[in-house]
């Protein structure tokens, strides 16, 4: 199979991946996204986005992938729902392969995106978007006056639960030991708030209800006993983990998995390969900021390939 050349190969296609695009295309360097099976990036499990800036009355997240894939393919954007198999970046061209086909590109730019990690219970899954959500930034103001519940321990759980509070009359915190592993200074802020409850040794046994999150039935991880407490929201903040096995020994990883990039910059550690959203991102993790290091990692690439002499 003979390989197919481009000269921008943009490999994932949430916020990050079709603004690279965008950008890329814009500057007529007539882009190849391979957008995955899994196209859109969480973005496609959100059912309403309230703060991403031109939408004052809010957007479907798959609108939003909807309208941001056809405004890199009117520029000229190639878009292939393709997962990318293999990638060979020891020598330029760079060689990525998909199961059907096999490409050459003078630059990547990699926008895998990040996946929450999820408790893995069947009610959980079958009430996402209707209660059940990975994102109190994103989803908490839609249950303004609401109980709500955080499940975790770290720094992010209890972070997640200190910002409901600004919208629910009640939130628990549901963790599986008797002491949080979250930063003392976030402990002390936690465990002084009002509105914050704790459920110590607690596990989530099923979240109910039918078409709506309605309470969550807690089950003791000590003696297996259970009890049920009313809720119409569910926050899991057990952590992300960066789609990157793909890039694992090919690119420099942060100890946590995600893609090391220079400092205010989508350089990673191999010159003319630049990464931009959540892959690159343990912080902010939002469609704003990823839309916004999608950019940088077009102009980064557009200006590399410049100093190349890359037409």
């Amino acid at each position: 199979m003979e390989a197919e050349h481009r000269r921008v190969l943009i490999i994932g296609s949430g916020p990050a991946g079709y603004t690279a695009a965008i950008y890329c295309a814009r500057a007529e360097l007539e882009p190849l996204v391979l957008a995955g099976l899994n196209f859109g990036g969480q973005l496609m499990i959100t059912t309403d986005v309230e703060n991403y800036p031109g939408y004052p009355d809010g957007v479907s997240g798959p609108v939003m992938m909807e309208e941001l894939q056809k405004q890199a393919e009117r520029f000229g954007t190639e878009i292939l729902f393709e997962d990318a198999m293999r990638v060979d970046f020891s020598n330029r061209p760079f060689k990525v392969e998909t199961d059907n086909t096999k490409y050459t590109a003078d630059t990547v730019i990699v926008a895998t995106g990040a996946s929450a990690r999820w408790l893995g219970i069947e009610s959980e899954k079958r009430l996402v978007n209707m209660g059940v959500s990975a994102c109190a930034t994103c989803d908490g103001a839609l249950f303004r006056n609401k109980p709500m519940a955080v499940v975790g321990g770290g720094d992010t759980a209890m972070e997640e639960a200190l910002f409901l509070t600004r919208f629910a009359t009640k939130v628990t915190i549901i963790h599986r030991r008797g002491e949080l592993r979250a930063s003392k200074i976030m402990q002390q802020r936690v465990l002084t708030n009002e509105k914050i409850e704790m459920a110590w040794h607690s596990e989530v046994d099923e979240v109910l209800g039918d078409e709506f999150v309605t309470a969550v039935r807690l089950k003791d991880v000590r003696d297996g006993s259970t009890r049920e407490v009313e809720i119409e929201a569910l926050f899991i903040a057990i952590g992300h983990q960066p789609n990157t096995s793909l890039f694992r020994g090919v690119l420099a990883l942060e100890t946590t998995d995600y893609l090391k990039v220079d400092p205010g910059t989508a350089r990673t550690s191999i010159e003319g390969v630049f990464a931009c959203g959540d892959v690159a991102d343990s912080v902010y993790r939002q469609a704003v900021t990823a839309a916004g290091t999608g950019c940088m990692a077009a102009i980064d690439a557009e200006r590399w390939m410049a100093e190349q002499g890359i037409g």
